[in-house]
């Protein structure tokens, strides 16, 4: 087939990639002068596999009402005149239960595992070199009655195959000697050694650059004008090129929509509502002042709910979700309150390691902000749309570098008549697990 991927982050870009390795022509369109340069920009670095948890849980909703007038709390949502949010919070609201909670994690946490399998393939095959490190992620509680429920996460991961384990203070200290420095505030943790972080921009754009040489075509700089639908099939998407206005419309076999949370808009011009609402995100970059009192291993922050890891000289730290639209400024008064915690926490955690000044004290903090496409269920959209020739691989949350190999795997493998190897429910298909059911029960599924 001749496919136009819409998106080139870390979800398009790999589609891209595994409809290649299918003998697929491919066309990769992303409005930026590169891939990954926006939502894959600059996230928390982490393949979390064993961090696999749905936003919805049963004690959610009481925190979020909690922390509505914080500005530096982990999960802001700020109510707009805006029918597509309210929404999507009810929607959310009906995942708040265990039983939705337990059905969510399965899924993510089989996305998840299929996901770095096939990450760590396409690293040999593609032969990419990029800021990577595989020491595990450990999560650290400064909290002593958090610390208590973290045997029942981790329990719920082992549960699904992950090897998530809880680690007393003094273990913790000993897996990452960098918080020594603020030892008196770690309480315990939980470690998984199989999980892994690195920069996914880098990944991303030098996956984009194989996928150019194995034939693909580039369009990069190129805004998506509209979807032109004939006969309920998308026929042609039309561009317009940024530099010099050129508009041209391009015809293919299939269509993948993964624009992140632009999604839900480009979807809607063509009649197709889909769950997918902006979660903003922030993420500082800084310099190591003192590389040898810099963590190795990539952190969770439980109070605060952000993540830590080192990227060669630098370290990134990134977290929070505020719920707000597609406000991407970092000048409010909020999105200032928000960079200057991410500072902050690093400064508690590890004083003296980075250069935690702000550009009035002469420092330079890499800030940025991207929009996080989440559904309800933290579960993506991945599979084929009504509209024929139409598919959707969107609605990643946090977990797009976590989930993003295996999610342009998983749908090339669907778009070329095969039946991806990982339980979750694709768009538009039976899951493995309810044809299962099926095939087990005829009555049932006649």
């Amino acid at each position: 087939m001749r496919v136009v991927v819409l998106g080139a982050g870390i979800i398009g870009t790999s589609t891209a990639w595994h409809l290649l390795q299918r003998g697929h022509e491919v066309v990769l369109v992303d409005r930026q002068p590169d891939a990954a340069l926006e939502t894959s920009y600059a996230n928390a670095a982490q393949i979390s596999v064993s961090y696999c948890e749905p936003w919805a849980n049963r004690q959610a909703p009481l925190k979020a009402l909690k922390w509505m007038f914080d500005k530096q709390a982990p999960l802001l949502w700020r109510p707009q005149w805006d029918v597509a949010q309210w929404r999507w919070l009810l929607q959310f609201l009906g995942q708040c239960t265990d039983r939705a909670f337990e059905r969510n994690v399965a899924q993510l946490v089989s996305l998840g595992a299929y996901s770095h399998a096939t990450l760590k393939r396409m690293i040999v095959e593609a032969g990419i070199d990029y800021p990577r490190s595989e020491r595990g992620i450990a999560h650290v509680y400064t909290d002593a009655r958090a610390f208590e429920e973290a045997a029942q996460a981790a329990e719920l991961m082992r549960r699904h195959g992950v090897q998530r384990r809880v680690v007393s203070r003094e273990e913790l200290l000993r897996i990452e000697p960098a918080l020594r420095a603020a030892g008196d505030q770690v309480v315990g943790g939980t470690y998984t050694p199989t999980d892994e972080h690195g920069d996914a921009r880098v990944f991303t754009q030098a996956l984009a650059r194989r996928c150019a040489e194995r034939g693909a075509e580039l369009l990069f700089g190129h805004d998506i004008e509209r979807l032109e639908v004939v006969g309920g099939a998308v026929q042609r998407v039309h561009l317009r090129a940024r530099a010099d206005g050129t508009v041209r419309a391009l015809q293919a076999d299939a269509f993948v929509v993964a624009c992140g949370s632009y999604t839900t808009p480009l979807l809607a011009t063509v009649g197709i509502r889909v769950p997918i609402y902006p979660g903003k995100g922030y993420s500082a970059t800084l310099a190591l002042r003192d590389p040898a009192r810099a963590p190795q291993v990539s952190l969770l922050d439980d109070g605060r709910k952000i993540a830590m890891s080192r990227l060669g000289d630098r370290l990134r730290v990134a977290g929070t979700i505020e719920l707000a639209g597609f406000d991407l400024r970092l000048d409010t008064p909020v999105a200032r309150a928000r960079c200057h915690m991410l500072l902050q926490r690093i400064e508690e955690l590890f004083p003296g390691v980075a250069d935690t000044r702000t550009p009035e004290q002469g420092g330079e903090p890499h800030f940025w902000c991207g929009l996080r496409p989440a559904t309800p269920t933290n579960i993506p959209l991945i599979g084929r749309l009504p509209l024929q020739r139409l598919w959707i691989n969107a609605g990643h949350g946090t977990l797009g570098w976590t989930h993003g190999a295996g999610s342009g795997r998983a749908l090339a493998e669907l778009m070329s008549g095969q039946r991806p190897a990982v339980a979750m429910d694709f768009v538009g298909f039976e899951s493995r697990r309810r044809a299962a059911t099926a095939a087990s029960a005829p009555s049932a599924a006649a």
